[in-house]
């Protein structure tokens, strides 16, 4: 852990220190989804960043060591989807648990016989309700590059965040009220199972594969995740496939942003 990011937490109950230029300069290069955007966007994504640090704390695993490029990296990716919503959508967890590459977790299931199997899973990232974020640096540093795919594992687990504060993660996020949770179920199914047959199709007959991830077909809580991925780093190529679901999660996620023209 080097100097910046060790005296910002030596001062949590002190207004966040900002980031300095070289460090916040280099996360922009490394990641061009980011820089990429407008400059007020910018000036917001800095500060939320050195307060979201400020108020987290990262554990590097198997090894790893938290560096101030590591820690900037994973929160300006983190604080994206939260850019217009306030990190207090964060504020249930406090704990990110950095590996080196993808990690394996202990899985059980039951068969239709009642027998228990048990297997591991290699994952790139996992949030757990109420509990830490977890994440595969190998893969978050590869994010600049994995935006012209639509895939970012930070995006990825901080929307599921999201979408778990009114309990478990299903797909959709807290909404102010009956007749929006309507709406956005009235875009968000017809999506979800046109891309559920559009990977069904690819898988089982040959038809063409969708370009966004086809892990978001396993559950609406998954495709929301993986849309959201490709929402935020590589907008344009996910509005080709997906222009109801843009304009729903800019209502969302960007509530003041003016509509297309």
């Amino acid at each position: 852990m080097l100097n910046w990011l060790q005296t910002l937490l030596g001062r949590r109950r002190a207004a966040a220190a900002s980031i300095p230029e070289p460090l916040w300069h280099s996360t922009l290069l490394r990641y061009p989804f980011l820089a990429h955007r407008p400059h007020a966007d910018h000036l917001r994504l800095r500060e939320l960043v050195s307060q979201f640090l400020a108020h987290k704390e990262f554990t590097g695993a198997h090894g790893l060591v938290i560096t101030d490029e590591i820690a900037v990296a994973i929160a300006a990716q983190a604080c994206l989807p939260v850019l217009h919503l306030g990190l207090g959508w964060y504020d249930d967890f406090r704990g990110i648990v950095v590996h080196p590459g993808a990690m394996l977790a202990r899985r059980q299931t039951t068969d239709q016989a009642g027998v228990v199997h048990h297997y591991s899973e290699a994952l790139l990232g996992e949030a757990m309700e109420g509990g830490p974020v977890t994440l595969s640096w190998q893969d978050v540093a590869a994010a600049g590059e994995l935006a012209a795919h639509g895939h970012n594992v930070v995006i990825h687990e901080f929307v599921h965040k999201i979408d778990m504060r009114d309990g478990a993660a299903n797909g959709c996020p807290p909404l102010p009220s009956g007749a929006a949770y309507t709406a956005w179920h009235a875009v968000m199914q017809p999506a979800y199972e046109a891309f559920c047959e559009q990977v069904a199709m690819a898988e089982r007959f040959g038809g063409e594969a969708p370009w966004l991830d086809r892990y978001g077909a396993t559950a609406p809580a998954e495709f929301f995740a993986v849309a959201c991925e490709a929402y935020f780093v590589n907008r344009d190529r996910f509005t080709r496939d997906f222009a109801a679901l843009t304009t729903l999660f800019d209502q969302f996620f960007e509530p003041n942003r003016p509509p297309a023209q």
